[in-house]
Formats: C-alpha cells, structure tokens, sequence
C-alpha cells in the first residue's frame, strides 16, 4: 500500500505524459508483488471496486472523527471538489500502523461490503487512523470509487512495455477482455495471453483522430479509404472454437445486450473477429443514437424490445481470418477478405460499410455536408496501406465529422472543478426557455479559455442565488453557444431531451440570456435530424 501511495502521490503531482511513464515503469519494475501490480493495471486502466461503503455513511464518519458539523464538511467538500480528497484533509494525523498489501486491502474492502454498518464504521475508522495522509488518500478513493489520477490505459501500456521490455501490442491485446485481477497473472498480461484461459479476447481496438489542419496535407485522395462515420457503439464479433461473443470498445461483454446477434456471430467461420458499429437499424437505414441507447442501460432485451428497436452491425474491418491474426496486413487485404466474409452471411444484421468514392478532396468534402441526411457524424479515413493499430496513433486514420449543431443556451449552475481547478467553477449547466421558464438541456465543462474561466468564475462567486452542497444556483445572465452532435429523448432529463456530447463554443457576451434559445426550437431540430433534413 505505501508504494501504491508513494506511485499515486507522483502520477497525481505531474501532468507531463514522460514523468508519468517514468513513475509508472519504475513500480512494475520494482519490488511490488505481482499481484499488487495487476490490481495497479486494473484500477489504472479506468476499473473501481465495487463501492462496499456508502458514501453518506462515510461523510457522518468523518465528521465524527474529525468534530465538525455537517455545514463545514459541505462547505470544505464544495471547495475541494473531491470527497476522498476532503475525508483525507480533515481527519486527524494517523499513527502509521498500516502495513497491508495493496491486494490485501482491497480483499479486505471486498469482505466487508455485506458485514453490518457499525462493523463496516470500525473497520474504516480504524484503518484511516492508522494510515499515512498519502495512504489514507489512496484508501478512501477505492472505497468512493472515484480512482482518478490522469492515467490512461493507453499510457499503463507504454510503461508496462518500457519496464517489461515487450512489444506494446502484445501488451495492449493482454489488457482487452472482462478480467478480474484476482484470476490473472501478470505474465498472462504482459505475454498478451487469453485471459483466464478464455478463447474470446478481442482485440485492442484502432481508434482514429480528428481531422486537425487542411485536409490535402494527407496527400492525394486516391490513397485514402473514405466511409461514413455512424454514431452506434463500436463493437468487435468473435467466432472462435471456444464459442463466440460481442465486446464494446470499453471492453464490455454485450452479448446478451443484442441476443439476435447470436445466430449471425454462431454462423460466421469458426476463428473470424470482425471490427464494427452496431446500430439502430429500420428500412435499411441507420438511426440516430438516441434509438440505440434505449437498449444499451438493459441487462436483458425482450423479443418485444428487439422489434421496437431493431438493430445491424456495419462491418469496417476484418481482424481475424481463419483464426489467423491479419491485422498486420495492410488495409486494402483486410477489405477484400472482408467483403468476402460478409458476402457469404444471409442474414440482414450484418452490413458491410458502404465506401465513397471521389476523385478529389473537394468532392469528398461536398459529399461530407450530407453526412446528416445519412445519419452519420461524417467521414473516416483510412490509408489504404496502414495496419490495424492499437490504440489512437496519428497518421493512418482519422475523423473528418461535420461542424457540430449549436444552440444558444442560459448558465443556471455551477460546480468547481478537479485537480489544478479545484478552485474554480468550471462545470457547467445551462438551459433553455420553456415558456417564460429556464429548463436544463445540457452540462459541459470545456471550450473556454483560462481567461474566461476565471471572468466566469467571479460572476458565479458574486451572482450565487442558492447553494446544493457542491453546487451553486446563479443569476442566469451569461449566454453561452453550446455545439453538440446530436439531440435524443430522455426521461431523465426535465426538459425531456439531452444533447451529445455537449461542449462550449463561444461565450455569447453579445446576447441577453432573454434572446437565448427555447425547447421548442431544439425539439423542432431533432424532428429534422430525425427526418434526415439537416445537412451540415
């Protein structure tokens, strides 16, 4: 546990990516036992226990120990931003007794989740004041499950090869799958194994980036694969000897999220791993991803659900052939052999990706301003020359979507930040008009200059109406343009409906907050996103 500290306590206090590899390699290189390093990877590649403390029950803890009422520890949390960090600050020096084993503690944290409350009291109590500042830190963020320090995998990834002397592919393939670190060894990670022994890892998946300058630097067109970007959930089929299954890009196991995929995925040939999109799928015609999400939450699907919201998987890639790995082979072959995978499938639900052809980067890019009427976000592409990848790597595949919808909203709330913004308010809500009332329609927390977070910041401080623990009510004045992809129905937020992937474009100083949009306005423009009429 101390050396998990001492690691957290170096990947929290730098946010450049070489000291963190650095910090990262020289743990997996050091004395740490192995077991301990696999539950570093797992909680490091984005993963939390399950929470065996409520995080209510923490507060009165702390409280009690640390002999304050409930109204300073509000105000302490809402000024840190983070309850691990609070619980840490305000409780009392520990003795430093402690001397677990990161595997230890979590075990222990794992035995006490159905154990009675004063029992639970106790043990927590005790283990905080027998801990370091750094220790108690780190324990408190395993039991609120909010593991958070600026790591991702991709990064865990780099270091694991840097310490192990290994291929990072290898590395990357041994990470992908739904594993428990209690079941695998660290050699099964680093060596890429299946983990515990299954036949149905995926793959890591490729990911591409945006398209961040003018297009023709990518050099001519004809060297490019260009293919409509659809907004579903990126998915990998697996066929093998050993059965067969669906991953998420998250690395989820979604096979029985979408069991009429079973008799398409069973009918493939036996060692086929295909890269693709499920997507809502009605009159041969993808749909917006709002559709899709309504199945996503569900454990299981009833028949009467799969027939509201029909589905399809738009092929893009051929990873596995045969059971042979072709990822290595250039872009072009995976294609053809492609093609001639899904040709052979009867069955409706699978797709092959349609190509656009153009001869130039102009026409393509008239042909991307209808992506919408498509329901697609934009464009992909990919050299017809490069590799499967793992990860997001420059140069081989990249993202050209559509400028994004906008709409003018009203800041109602605001939250501070994390980490280097703890301090200030940088999380956001704002709303629309509905009649002559404001209702929420998004959250966002990027797009704004460091000057204007801290021109922002001074107004909420100064134009608080109410406060909500954390939260604090404003003044609604400031106009903000807030850019998004799409727009889907949702009975979870008050004004019925939610933008994806929200984030600010402008501050509109030019605009009073009465001259800010209504919900009407943003419900007329999903009936014609929904319709297909809204082109770029």
């Amino acid at each position: 546990m101390k050396q998990f500290s001492q690691l957290y306590t170096e990947l929290d206090g730098s946010n450049k990516t070489t000291d963190k590899v650095l910090a990262l390699s020289s743990f997996f290189a050091g004395p740490a036992s192995d077991s301990d390093k696999v539950w570093v990877i797992y909680l490091l590649s984005g993963n939390n226990i399950t929470k065996p403390v409520k995080s209510t029950q923490l507060k009165e803890w702390v409280q009690e120990l640390a002999q304050i009422p409930a109204w300073l520890f509000t105000e302490s949390y809402g000024i840190v931003g983070d309850l691990a960090e609070t619980i840490s600050l305000l409780l009392p020096q520990g003795n430093q007794l402690h001397d677990l084993s990161l595997t230890e503690t979590i075990e222990q944290l794992q035995n006490i989740a159905k154990i009675p409350e004063a029992e639970k009291k106790k043990f927590v109590t005790e283990a905080w004041l027998t801990q370091t500042a750094s220790e108690r830190l780190v324990f408190t963020k395993l039991l609120t499950g909010s593991f958070r320090v600026g790591v991702s995998q991709r990064l865990v990834v780099q270091a694991l090869s840097a310490a192990f002397n290994v291929n990072g592919s290898q590395v990357a393939h041994g990470l992908t799958g739904n594993w428990k670190p209690s079941e695998i060894e660290l050699s099964a990670i680093i060596h890429g194994q299946a983990v515990t022994g299954t036949q149905l890892q995926p793959y890591p998946f490729c990911l591409a980036y945006p398209v961040d300058g003018e297009i023709t630097k990518l050099g001519p067109a004809s060297e490019w694969q260009a293919e409509w970007k659809w907004d579903g959930m990126r998915a990998q089929l697996v066929n093998r000897a050993g059965g067969w299954a669906i991953w998420s890009r998250g690395d989820e196991l979604l096979t029985n999220k979408f069991p009429e995929l079973e008799p398409l995925v069973t009918q493939l040939p036996v060692g086929t791993v295909i890269d693709g999109e499920i997507v809502a799928y009605r009159h041969h015609q993808p749909l917006l991803f709002g559709e899709l999400q309504k199945r996503i939450g569900r454990k299981t699907v009833s028949l009467a659900q799969q027939a509201a919201i029909p589905i399809a998987v738009i092929a893009y890639d051929l990873l596995e052939e045969k059971g042979q790995d072709i990822r290595q082979q250039p872009l072009r072959y995976r294609q053809r052999r492609l093609e001639e995978v899904v040709s052979q499938q009867t069955s409706p639900l699978l797709q092959l990706s349609q190509k656009i052809t153009a001869q130039s980067w102009e026409e393509l890019a008239e042909i991307r301003q209808t992506a919408r009427t498509h329901m697609a976000e934009g464009l992909m592409l990919k050299r017809l020359t490069s590799h499967y990848q793992v990860g997001r790597v420059r140069g081989d595949w990249w993202k050209w979507k559509v400028d994004p919808l906008s709409i003018d909203a009203v800041l109602v709330y605001a939250q501070r930040g994390h980490g280097r913004r703890a301090t200030l308010y940088t999380d956001y809500t704002f709303s629309v008009w509905q009649n002559d009332v404001l209702v929420p329609i998004a959250k966002a927390y990027s797009g704004l200059t460091d000057a204007e977070i801290n021109q922002v910041d001074a107004f909420i401080k100064a134009h608080t109406v109410e406060k909500f623990g954390p939260v604090r009510t404003v003044t609604p004045e400031l106009v903000f343009e807030i850019g998004f992809e799409s727009i889907q129905r949702s009975s979870r937020h008050k004004a019925g409906l939610a933008l994806r992937f929200p984030r600010i474009l402008r501050w509109r100083q030019d605009k009073p907050a009465s001259e800010a949009d209504t919900l009407e306005t943003v419900t007329a423009l999903l009936a014609q996103l929904e319709q297909g009429n809204i082109a770029a």
